[in-house]
């Protein structure tokens, strides 16, 4: 599946971030929607902006935590931002602790340069988008991923 075309607004946040930031997050973007694609139980995203930043919601399934993308303070990486009172980050950090640097409970931050770690990034991304749907079948004793 390839990505819809952008909202004006969100094309317009993408727009405002420095260019090799925005480029990244763009094919971050990709990935997003061709990773949600991959899990029926995602369903359709939305694309809006949350804190002015391009955010990608499971509103239809309710299967997911929140994306954000952008950058954070004192870093010139792109930045996926996450729930930080979820796991997510630990999560990651778990199944990749040498692949990318992390902030606290919230980021992930990627090079501007360089190959996309899609296979890896792809593996958190569709922890994020499947988070609820995974909690819930640890409740109920079974894992999802």
């Amino acid at each position: 599946m390839t990505a819809p075309s952008l909202p004006r607004e969100v094309n317009r946040a993408f727009g405002a971030l420095p260019a090799p930031i925005g480029k990244r997050l763009l094919q971050v973007r990709a990935l997003i929607f061709a990773t949600a694609a991959a899990y029926e139980e995602v369903g359709r995203l939305t694309e809006t902006l949350k804190w002015g930043e391009p955010a990608y919601l499971t509103d239809e399934t309710g299967s997911g935590s929140t994306i954000r993308l952008g950058r954070v303070k004192d870093s010139a990486h792109a930045a996926i931002l996450f729930n930080c009172k979820t796991t997510l980050i630990d999560s990651f950090r778990e199944r990749f602790p040498d692949r990318f640097e992390y902030r606290q409970t919230r980021a992930l931050l990627l090079p501007v340069v360089g190959k996309l770690p899609s296979r890896e990034l792809s593996v958190c991304l569709s922890l994020a988008l499947t988070y609820h749907l995974d909690r819930r079948a640890r409740k109920r004793g079974r894992a999802f991923l």
